[in-house]
């Protein structure tokens, strides 16, 4: 049953076949890695540093382009760097190395504000630092320096055979390519207050900060799996409701992944190179589940984890109650950060993220339909802000299946649904605009509902930031009250799409707007902006 419900979550395989990339990418840095190690005289440490940050990059680069890849050539390796010195001071300066972790973490996310390319760069130096984590406590790094300089070519190594296999994937059609820069281009905020970033920078610190203290405190042998999993908890949690079902679901995947090494534990002896095939075959599932469930990736990777310790020779069975605490306590941080230290509404994602598409709708309605290309940029971008809100109202959808008295995620939910639904009138007046882009950009008629629909979208927006709507000018003519011609074929189409299109706004209007202005707004609006 699992498979057949993940075979529907993938049907065109496309996250399995990415995940065959992500996966070439592991193996090929870790036969680099190994080589490296027996060349320099390296540990065994910094082979698995490799691992992780070759499997981390190998997710996130689907969605590179050329620039970040040229800038993944430039961070990685600096802050692979980084992570293989800040591992030694853990080791011989604890409260240092447990500080800069904690500053090297919270300002990889508040560099997003800079922008896309900066949360980027931001998710590259965050991959070695991580890494720190992972290694068992106990066995000894490389000692000196000579590591620093092998860990950053075995970095640049890692992005250049990715590049390699994704470039190829993605020229044979094996794997799409990702959505360009101007499509994935953030809006800028338009309220006051701190950014997103800015509290999910300061959320972070919070809960590692507290992680290290519980963790040393009361685990010193094992504090790392509270650090470990309070960072998983916060991490690219998008707000309250998302970080609450996440965090439940990696708890859970993560409690379910150390039950089951425990059962193995044993099995394969330290240094089996059995162990080594089951961790890449286990690491390569969790990769393609990750975007079905958090639960899944959550059990794998503490699975991996834990047969990690059962390669080095220790027994995850004996210190099970030890992981389980652990990892409960770790997740209660994350989540209380999350909710007490400058929350996130969820409501509020989800608002923004809605006005965010509707943005990219009215520049659709108001771009030069002679210019094709400007249309379907429009359009794509559209489809890239739905996308991110139906990320954003995810959590909902799951608390939606929770029996309760009030569902105040309701109006989001069809909010998302209206806008999905605004999906194929787009592609239709795209196509019709593709074909013959004269006709409807020409027609009175077409003109006058374009205007109609795109004062109505603005409208929609207006509500959604809670802004009084412009006094109109009297005299004009409406969309509806205007003769016009017999309209032509193509026309007539475009049309049919506007109307298609005015309707969902509708189901917008009557979420958002005050119910003095729930009816939707003629074309006088768009004459006096």
């Amino acid at each position: 049953m699992a498979l057949r419900r993940a075979l529907r979550f993938d049907p065109g395989l496309l996250h399995l076949r990415a995940t065959a990339v992500s996966m070439g990418t592991v193996l090929g840095t870790y036969g680099w890695a190994l080589f490296v190690e027996h060349a320099a005289g390296l540990r065994v440490d910094s082979v698995v540093q490799a691992v992780v940050v070759a499997s981390a990059f190998g997710r996130v680069q689907r969605a590179f382009d050329r620039t970040d890849r040229l800038l993944a050539c430039a961070v990685l390796p600096c802050a692979a760097a980084g992570g293989t010195e800040l591992s030694t001071l853990v080791q011989q300066h604890p409260n240092a190395g447990d500080a800069v972790f904690v500053l090297g973490v919270a300002g990889a996310i508040w560099i997003r504000r800079f922008g896309t390319r900066a949360t980027r760069a931001g998710t590259l130096v965050v991959l070695p630092l991580i890494a720190v984590l992972v290694v068992p406590s106990g066995i000894a790094p490389t000692t000196g320096h000579e590591r620093t300089a092998w860990a950053a070519v075995i970095a640049l190594f890692a992005v250049v055979w990715g590049t390699a296999l994704t470039w190829a994937a993605q020229r044979t059609r094996f794997v799409p390519a990702p959505p360009a820069a101007w499509v994935v281009k953030a809006t800028p905020p338009t309220r006051g207050g701190l950014p997103a970033s800015t509290r999910m920078a300061l959320q972070m610190a919070a809960a590692l900060t507290t992680a290290f203290v519980v963790g040393r405190g009361v685990w010193p042998d094992h504090w790392a799996w509270v650090v470990l999993t309070a960072y998983l908890v916060c991490s690219g949690a998008r707000s309250r409701g998302d970080v609450l079902v996440k965090g439940a679901w990696r708890t859970a995947g993560a409690a379910a992944g150390t039950l089951v090494a425990s059962t193995v534990s044993g099995s394969f002896g330290p240094r089996s190179d059995t162990a080594v095939v089951v961790i890449f075959a286990v690491l390569a599932v969790a990769t393609w589940l990750r975007e079905l469930s958090y639960a899944y990736w959550a059990a794998c990777v503490t699975a991996v984890l834990s047969l990690l310790y059962d390669w080095f020779g220790q027994s995850p069975g004996n210190l099970l109650d030890t992981r389980l605490a652990g990892i409960a306590v770790g997740a209660v941080i994350g989540l209380a950060a999350s909710w007490l230290v400058l929350p996130i509404r969820t409501a509020a994602v989800a608002r923004a993220r809605t006005a965010a598409a509707l943005a990219a709708l009215g520049e659709l309605l108001e771009a030069d339909w002679h210019d094709v290309s400007a249309v379907r940029r429009a359009r794509a971008r559209f489809g890239h802000r739905v996308d991110q809100l139906a990320l954003a109202t995810a959590p909902l959808r799951v608390l939606a299946a929770l029996p309760a008295p009030r569902r105040p995620e309701d109006d989001a939910l069809r909010a998302m649904a209206a806008l999905q639904g605004c999906a194929g009138p787009l592609d239709e007046l795209t196509g019709v605009l593709a074909a013959a882009p004269a006709e409807p950009a020409d027609d009175p008629a077409v003109t006058l509902r374009r205007a109609h629909v795109a004062a109505h979208a603005l409208a929609v927006r207006r509500a959604i930031g809670r802004r009084p709507q412009p006094p109109k000018t009297p005299g004009r003519a409406t969309a509806a009250g205007t003769p016009s011609a017999v309209p032509g074929a193509a026309a007539q189409a475009a049309l049919d799409a506007l109307a298609a299109l005015d309707s969902r706004l509708d189901t917008l209007t009557r979420l958002f707007a005050p119910p003095s202005t729930a009816s939707a707004p003629d074309s006088t609006t768009a004459a006096t902006r």
